[in-house]
């Protein structure tokens, strides 16, 4: 089967074709480390995650860069305002460094706690200052950007092509511009390759246009072609970012090599607050730190792939809960399948062209579009038929069963990167005789047919990842 992906370029769904077979080679912007992450990034690079994972899984080898933006990405997300670090370490006084390197590390963590795999390489652009001057002066030699009293801007006249991923012209870029009328610009939508430096400004290299710090687009250029090539396969990043961030990466990046950039450009779409975007500059952003106290990583991993990467995710706690649910239902069901597993049985009850249907319904949806959702949908199908199975499990195949547990083992773990077992720190602090206690007061319970408490006190600690099961010999007890 094919894989089909959305590309932001041409409008369409287009079957992927790598440009050298079997090798993908893919950019993802990473984050401007100024603050704690949110579930806003975490949307983008789950989704994402899901894309690199799926890849690997169908044999390709996978070179991921993401990027680390410590510098130049001014508060207007244009070429206007302070840099957003510098500002953030003012206001906590400490160095902008410190700033990035605190934030970074709560970075990794918050992607590593939601199982998001580590990108292959992970540039700075403080790192990469020269490869972006080089840039700089061959779009100056070439005649694509203009000097202004120290700065250096790309001068969108020059590109015919300006506007192609976005499809805005420049009478479109122009009323969507802050600029002031006073402004060093030759036009309004040409931006900053280079910015001077006043003689305060703390994050500053030499140029040979004096002092000054890069442009925030000028930067993913740079560091993505210096990893991957001058043209690669895929370009992933935030819709809030298709312009003018992606577009000006385009224009940049094509008038140097005189290539094409990217063959395929993906965007998620946004989570949402009440219909609003969720961002730190509207104050209604939820970060994740905030959401794991509430809810388990993979919690909130599930939750985003409740929605397909192209459209909108609104969030609420009720919401995620509903994630939560559905996540311990399929938890609960591959634990029941393991243990039957565990007792070997001989019998000869086969799904072997249902669980075939399954698996081909399952690829099918991560085939069109890495349509996650989709492909949860159909692991529940699964789910209540896997139930069904396991009800009669004395009479399943102990085979058919095995591979059962594989294809949840390789769909949920593998490409959708859900975590089957639930979080140890989740039952963190539970001691055994805790439970056995709770045990016998549940058998109390049912010996005086109080079964709405025996019920409780077995689901509520099933809730806190401990599993019972009622044998002849007595019940048992396992953490998941």
């Amino acid at each position: 089967m094919p894989l089909f992906l959305t590309n932001s370029l041409t409008r369409t769904k287009e079957e992927f074709k790598p440009l050298t077979e079997g090798i993908v080679r893919m950019y993802v912007c990473g984050p401007t480390v100024y603050g704690l992450s949110h579930l806003g990034h975490a949307k983008s690079y789950v989704s994402f995650d899901v894309v690199v994972r799926y890849l690997r899984y169908l044999g390709y080898k996978v070179t991921y860069v993401q990027n680390i933006t410590d510098v130049g990405h001014l508060t207007d997300d244009a070429d206007e305002g302070e840099d957003k670090i510098a500002k953030q370490a003012r206001k906590d006084k400490l160095h902008p460094m410190q700033v990035v390197e605190l934030y970074t590390k709560e970075y990794f963590e918050d992607m590593d706690a939601m199982n998001v795999l580590r990108p292959d390489i992970s540039p700075r652009a403080t790192g990469h200052i020269p490869e972006q001057l080089e840039m700089t002066q061959r779009l100056l030699e070439k005649g694509f950007a203009y000097e202004a009293n120290g700065s250096i801007y790309f001068d969108v006249s020059k590109d015919k092509e300006y506007g192609k991923l976005s499809g805005r012209n420049l009478d479109d870029a122009e009323s969507g511009t802050r600029v002031d009328v006073k402004s060093e610009k030759k036009h309004p939508a040409d931006f900053a390759l280079w910015k001077k430096a006043e003689a305060n400004h703390i994050m500053q290299w030499q140029s040979p246009w004096g002092f000054g710090f890069p442009g925030w687009h000028i930067e993913c250029s740079a560091m993505s072609m210096k990893y991957l090539g001058e043209t690669f396969d895929i370009h992933g990043g935030g819709l809030d970012n298709q312009f003018p961030h992606h577009e000006c990466e385009i224009a940049q990046s094509e008038s140097v090599t005189k290539k094409p950039f990217v063959k395929y450009w993906m965007h998620n779409n946004l989570v949402t607050v009440n219909g609003q975007k969720m961002g730190k500059s509207l104050g209604n952003f939820t970060t994740l730190k905030d959401a794991f106290k509430r809810f388990e990583p993979a919690v909130v991993r599930f939750f985003i792939l409740q929605s397909h990467y192209r459209s909108t995710l609104d969030y609420s706690e009720q919401a995620v809960e509903g994630a939560q649910k559905g996540l311990e239902k399929l938890r609960n069901t591959v634990a029941r399948l393991r243990t039957e597993i565990g007792k070997n049985r001989t019998g000869s009850i086969d799904f072997k062209d249902k669980l075939k249907d399954y698996k081909k319904r399952f690829f099918e949806s991560m085939n069109d579009d890495f349509n996650a959702p989709a492909a949860v949908g159909v692991l529940f199908e699964l789910v209540r038929e896997t139930n069904e199975l396991l009800t009669d499990a004395q009479n399943a195949s102990h085979e058919f069963m095995v591979t059962l547990d594989e294809f949840f083992t390789s769909g949920s773990e593998t490409v959708l990167g859900i975590r089957l077992t639930a979080n140890s720190s989740s039952s963190e602090g539970l001691e055994s005789p805790l439970i056995e206690l709770l045990i016998t007061s549940r058998n109390e319970a049912r010996k005086a047919k109080q079964f709405a408490l025996s019920d409780k006190i077995r689901d509520d600690l099933k809730t806190m990842g401990v599993i019972l099961e009622d044998t002849k010999e007595g019940t048992t007890w396992k953490k998941l």
